[in-house]
């Protein structure tokens, strides 16, 4: 399928960007450490990640958000903690691992060199459900560079509401058509495609770690109008118009 006409590229940042995993399982295994507690770390990073993705999937649909995405892993945190009978967590526990983790999330090795050379050609975006300091912050930490950063905090309404997906496109003053949704997640590229956005699946087959079971399959191959496993073979590919 023809890549021609595109403009800009917005990319889903947490999965896609940032590998998530990794910071919240050893966040979660150094406090474990400190009091003594062995748990599945890798598993209960998951349960946190599922927890805070679906307070913010379509938040503002009722109206007005009446948090972003740093408050939900907080309240998500505290709730799971409860629930696991974790209440030996105390304050600074909970703090390093639902601020000071992700603010620090370390960016998949491709991303930098990546969105170093399609920044030659495109405007690069950030769209993302993460808040704006979060974004801020962890882009600073990995030395990335955005042409903008659209987080739907500031849009008002979260993906997969057709509205965030449109607001980021006229934000950018582009149409729809324009724009490639770039995403590890099947449901962000699938909700952009709804609203006329071109779609580019990066595939992170560690995003949930290692040992990854009983997570979705990605859909078959040919759904999106590119699919590639690094930003650096997505340079490539459009490269080639292609």
């Amino acid at each position: 399928m023809s890549l021609s006409g595109i403009k800009a590229l917005t990319f889903d940042t947490g999965g896609t960007v940032l590998d998530w995993h990794t910071g919240f399982r050893e966040a979660f295994a150094a406090a474990g450490a400190r009091h003594g507690i062995t748990r599945d770390w890798r598993a209960l990073t998951n349960d946190l990640r599922r927890r805070s993705m679906e307070a913010m999937l379509d938040l503002g649909r009722d109206g007005p958000p009446a948090y972003n995405f740093d408050e939900a892993h907080r309240f998500c945190l505290d709730a799971l903690l409860a629930d696991e009978g974790l209440d030996a967590f105390d304050e600074a526990d909970r703090r390093a691992i639902a601020w000071d983790t992700p603010h620090s999330f370390t960016a998949w090795p491709d991303v930098k060199p990546g969105l170093t050379a399609l920044r030659n050609r495109y405007i690069v975006a950030s769209f993302t459900l993460l808040s704006y300091r979060l974004v801020i912050d962890s882009s600073r930490r990995n030395g990335l560079i955005w042409d903008a950063v659209l987080s739907c905090e500031g849009l008002g309404v979260y993906k997969l509401l057709p509205q965030a997906y449109l607001r980021a496109a006229k934000m950018l003053q582009l149409a729809p058509e324009d724009c490639l949704m770039v995403a590890c997640h099947p449901f962000d590229l699938d909700a952009a495609a709804k609203v006329g956005f071109r779609t580019a699946l990066i595939r992170r087959p560690t995003e949930w770690g290692v040992q990854a079971e009983g997570l979705p399959d990605l859909p078959p191959s040919g759904t999106y109008d590119v699919e590639v496993d690094s930003v650096l073979e997505l340079d490539a590919r459009l490269s080639q118009g292609s």
